[in-house]
């Protein structure tokens, strides 16, 4: 599943939690990503009371952040059940039964997968605008086979939803998709399309360098975009600068250049010394 889906954080329930003090310790331990502490204390509030659906939701998301799938499902399916209205509920409860099919049998992983779905679409069914949750659709669409409901026209009509709502966020869903279809121009056509209207969007700007470091076409573009978010400031659920340099290593490295690309994973360290992806392609350099 997504990325981004998996990491949606602090919706409403936040204002439940920090309406005790306990609680308010426990969402703050969450914020500054000390898990395990943040674990312990959300726990205290569920032996205290089991009916808190805020708890069990942190709970879930701390799961997931430890790969536990199954005790990520156990909370969120608690949360859910106590607060059937919160769509951001619904959507991490799909985010964790599409983790679990991917690890799952055959047998295993179609319930999951018809869990997954169903959970998605009841979060945007509870809120239209819950654009994560409509991501996370088309993640499942593209992926699942047709017999689970599955299907890349589903994935496109749902994506061209997106954009309707969020010209920018939709630009980069149907661009991302495009390319998973391999149709790498009508992807190139949607990131640019997008620019003409917000000249200095940087979220469109990352995806054409995104895109032209994943397809090896239009390169000179992709740096320039990439070099042009450099200069700008990432909106909220971005990719950040790191991100970039990494992918302006990918290009470097397509074109044979070393060096650069060895100095651009080097710069993406420097800004995020635990990204992953660039320390992975910096030892590969070694």
């Amino acid at each position: 599943m997504s990325r981004r889906l998996l990491l949606a954080l602090f919706v409403c329930c936040a204002g439940f939690l920090q309406a005790e003090p306990a609680g308010e310790s426990a969402l703050a331990l969450y914020k500054a990503k000390r898990y395990p502490e943040a674990r312990a204390a959300f726990e205290q509030i569920v032996a205290r009371d089991p009916r808190n659906a805020p708890a069990h939701y942190y709970l879930g998301l701390i799961a997931q952040r430890r790969s536990d799938d199954d005790e990520a499902i156990r909370q969120l399916e608690q949360a859910t059940a106590l607060d059937p209205k919160k769509s951001d509920y619904f959507m991490d409860l799909g985010a964790a039964y599409g983790s679990a099919a991917g690890h799952a049998g055959l047998f295993a992983k179609m319930g999951l997968a018809e869990k997954c779905q169903a959970a998605l679409e009841h979060a945007v069914a509870l809120d239209p605008d819950n654009l994560v949750a409509r991501n996370g659709l088309v993640t499942y669409y593209r992926s699942a086979p047709s017999f689970v409901g599955g299907g890349m026209g589903k994935a496109y009509a749902e994506a061209e939803e997106i954009r309707r709502r969020d010209p920018l966020m939709g630009a980069s869903v149907l661009g991302q998709l495009y390319l998973a279809d391999q149709k790498y121009e009508e992807a190139f056509a949607t990131f640019e399309d997008a620019l003409k209207a917000h000249p200095d969007a940087y979220l469109a700007l990352y995806s054409i360098g995104r895109a032209a470091a994943q397809t090896g076409l239009h390169p000179e573009r992709g740096e320039q975009a990439l070099r042009r978010c450099l200069e700008l400031p990432p909106g909220k659920g971005d990719p950040g600068h790191a991100p970039v340099q990494w992918r302006l290593g990918n290009l470097a490295e397509k074109r044979g250049n070393l060096a650069a690309a060895r100095a651009a994973y080097e710069a993406a360290l420097k800004i995020d010394p635990g990204f992953t992806q660039a320390k992975d392609s910096l030892a590969k350099l070694k």
